[in-house]
């Protein structure tokens, strides 16, 4: 495990400025205990261009919840066939998963803001946690912009709710337009729903496309009233 100071981590942020600059130094000092965690929306197949120009065995992973849309399998495998990479699919536990759907049913999610937060728990909190334990850090595509939570995010962090391991967030300065910018001019595979009005992308009972003038993540969970909606995979960061 590393031990970073906070001092330490201010300086990495203060010296670090572009997205690549914050990669390379992540995949330089964890070169194998470093991965980024996909669900291979635009932010993620931008971070995958940038990483596998600075190493090409950088590790990925991703949570496979068992409710994605086909588009995210297609995009899956265009990116695994572009780059020649490995990607690691992580699958949330059986007995788990069919515990849940046997005492709620398998849309579960709609009926209550609990239940909603099992199923993200069981499906995704759960399988990250576990692929976690094994790393010094990880990579997100977390923007500043998408939640009042994420606005207040830095480059690199320590991640208080994964045992302190690093998170880096290398585009977290970058707007949405920028995302999709770096994918055009680079000619990278993406999840065909960004052409459909999905700017945010989870399982598919849980994702609609948004109308005009809604912020770019109302199509998550859409029938929850809270702007803030979370799945509990990244924390509230500075409440």
């Amino acid at each position: 495990m590393h031990s970073f100071t906070a001092e330490q981590i201010q300086q990495l942020n203060e010296k670090l400025s572009t997205p690549q600059e914050v990669l390379k130094w992540a995949l330089d000092r964890f070169p194998s205990t470093m991965a980024l965690a996909s669900s291979f929306g635009a932010e993620d197949v931008a971070i995958i261009d940038m990483m596998m120009k600075i190493n090409p065995k950088a590790r990925i992973f991703t949570l496979d919840t068992g409710r994605l849309n086909q588009e995210t399998y297609d995009v899956m495998d265009e990116i695994r066939n572009k780059y020649n990479i490995n990607i690691e699919v992580m699958f949330p536990d059986a007995n788990e998963v069919e515990q849940m759907v046997r005492v709620n049913g398998m849309n579960l999610f709609y009926q209550s803001i609990g239940n909603r937060k099992l199923c993200c728990g069981i499906r995704k909190v759960h399988p990250l946690k576990k692929m976690l334990l094994t790393l010094d850090g990880w990579i997100t595509g977390l923007r500043a912009d998408q939640t009042e939570v994420r606005s207040n995010a830095q480059r690199i962090e320590i991640d208080p709710q994964h045992n302190g391991i690093i998170k880096v967030n290398p585009i977290i300065e970058w707007t949405w337009q920028q995302t999709l910018d770096y994918i055009k001019q680079n000619n990278v595979p993406y999840n065909k729903l960004h052409d459909k009005g999905y700017p945010s992308i989870g399982c598919e009972p849980c994702t609609r496309a948004i109308k005009s003038g809604e912020p770019l993540r109302a199509g998550r969970w859409w029938w929850e009233m809270d702007p803030q909606k979370e799945c509990g995979l990244h924390a509230e960061h500075g409440k």
